[in-house]
């Protein structure tokens, strides 16, 4: 197989009947752009053939950096899920966020069981956004922008303030729930703020092969292939926002589950890769989630389909006469996983950093928080451009705002990177913080060439490691001793940035909390 996209049968038949219009649209004023920010779940800064990957094919997302700006210094909000999406939206590092972990809101019941949340819709979801905390697709509404978001949500449970209707959406569909996209054979989706029943049924999380069963007898592994692959109905979804809305400006926030575990892709791509890699040693289960027979080449096919995706999304924008003034964002909310059948080292997923667990997600060393970042903007970005100026996911709502002609709120700690991505001079970070309250709590500081770690915060530890990613990218050698004055320095940001957190699961004791 070549790298160019491939085409499913239901995908051509939905494009074929999606690109009417097209000569109308590119007559259209142009101006102001659409906005699609493409945000994978736990993607790894080496996942993507234009980051170095040399196993999984990504071809369309290559394209999308050939012919636009890759960014080599981008970072998300923290490494794992809510509270990266929570500074996504908000513009707040996690020192001033809400949501600075990941709170499954557990006081509320059986928030684990999948039969129970299934007979009780307030048993899902995560802890939501206050009322007052503003996204930034509340501040494009009052631009006239039409937002759509498609995937995870992550950030507020069904029938609370913070569902995406709620918070400045007019168009949802995907999972409410972290938790259900634990699975991508969910019995049910939301649209907008009603569920959307799928003909699957319940699998729990961490279920096991039968016992007795064969583990390299793919027949041991049917019953974790059920009905509807819920990628599918989110991707028909997605095109069909964009095609609803082709004449009127757009945002659409594209938060894939892909390539999260556990690891379940159609089994054409899974094939393919069968042949590509060969034979291999079955996932059983014993690092959570499901059983896999080809683990490896079950992630790889996972990151190919989505790629396949991303393909088919620009030739629907290209048949439209949309793509040309339209930002694609393509990037990840934090680095890989470590569990579920995942392999990490094995596919080099973290890159030219560390990819082992205490490396990757779940905490703040490169590979936890380096994310790929790709623009896309043929109308206004040149081709094959590298950017290694120094950004995080608490920029975006600037950059949204300067790009929609907003005044940048005076709350957001985010920059605008807009200039960058126009070849104009661009404004830097005196620095990036972060705080992340999970695995016994820890601070980072990003500094110039200098990256300052606190670890073990919760067990009373405040010792600032020091590391210099001019000569040490993998975070190897503690030169903190060697410079006093800038670990003073990152100490005082420590103190500076942090404001106490408002729920208790997030406070740190030994930070004053």
């Amino acid at each position: 197989m070549n790298k160019t996209v491939l085409f499913p049968a239901f995908c051509m038949a939905l494009l074929a009947s999606q690109t009417g219009g097209g000569q109308e649209a590119k007559q259209r004023k142009i101006a102001p752009p659409n906005i699609i920010y493409i945000l994978a779940d736990d993607l790894g800064y080496g996942d993507l053939g234009c980051y170095g990957q040399k196993l999984i094919e990504t071809p369309n997302i290559d394209q999308l950096a050939a012919t636009g700006m890759r960014f080599t210094q981008h970072y998300s909000g923290a490494p794992v899920c809510a509270p990266s999406r929570c500074t996504l939206l908000t513009g707040k590092h996690t020192g001033h966020s809400y949501i600075r972990g990941n709170d499954e809101w557990a006081e509320r019941g059986k928030v684990w069981d999948y039969r129970a949340m299934l007979a009780d819709s307030t048993l899902e979801g995560q802890r939501p956004l206050p009322e007052n905390e503003i996204t930034f697709p509340q501040l494009l509404k009052t631009k006239g922008y039409i937002n759509g978001i498609v995937g995870k949500w992550g950030l507020g449970a069904p029938q609370t303030n913070s569902t995406p209707m709620n918070k400045g959406f007019d168009f949802f569909f995907g999972y409410n729930c972290q938790r259900q996209a634990h699975t991508y054979y969910p019995v049910h989706l939301y649209k907008n703020d009603h569920r959307v029943y799928l003909n699957n049924d319940t699998i729990a999380p961490d279920t096991r092969l039968e016992k007795d069963a064969d583990p390299y007898d793919l027949k041991s592994y049917s019953r974790f292939t059920l009905n509807e692959y819920a990628c599918d109905p989110m991707f028909r979804e997605l095109t069909g926002f964009v095609n609803q809305n082709r004449n009127h400006p757009f945002f659409m926030y594209w938060a894939t589950t892909i390539p999260h575990v556990p690891i379940q892709a159609p089994q054409r791509w899974v094939d393919y890769y069968i042949q590509k890699f060969g034979d291999e040693k079955p996932y059983p289960g014993d690092k959570g989630y499901f059983p896999h027979r080809y683990p490896h080449a079950g992630y790889a096919a996972m990151i190919s389909y989505l790629d396949e995706q991303v393909g088919l999304l620009v030739r629907q924008l290209k048949e439209l006469g949309l793509y040309e003034n339209t930002l694609i964002i393509f990037t990840s909310d934090n680095g890989p996983a470590y569990s579920g059948g995942s392999d990490s080292p094995w596919f080099k997923s973290a890159g030219p950093f560390k990819n082992e667990f205490g490396w990757g997600k779940g905490f703040t060393h490169e590979g936890g928080i380096r994310a790929p970042m790709i623009a896309s903007w043929p109308a206004k970005i040149g081709n094959g451009l590298i950017s290694t100026h120094i950004s995080a996911f608490w920029d975006v709502l600037p950059t949204i705002c300067d790009i929609a002609g907003m005044k940048n709120p005076e709350y957001t700690d985010g920059i605008s990177f807009l200039p960058e991505l126009l070849g104009k001079k661009q404004k830097a970070h005196p620095y990036l913080y972060w705080e992340f309250p999970e695995t016994d709590g820890q601070q980072a500081i990003r500094l110039g060439k200098w990256k300052g770690i606190r670890q073990d915060i919760k067990k009373g530890n405040l010792h600032i490691q020091l590391f210099n990613l001019e000569s040490d990218l993998q975070e190897l050698n503690d030169v903190s001793a060697q410079h006093p004055e800038i670990v003073k320095t990152m100490a005082e940001i420590m103190v500076r940035e942090h404001v106490p957190a408002t729920q208790a699961i997030f406070k740190m004791k030994a930070l004053g909390d």
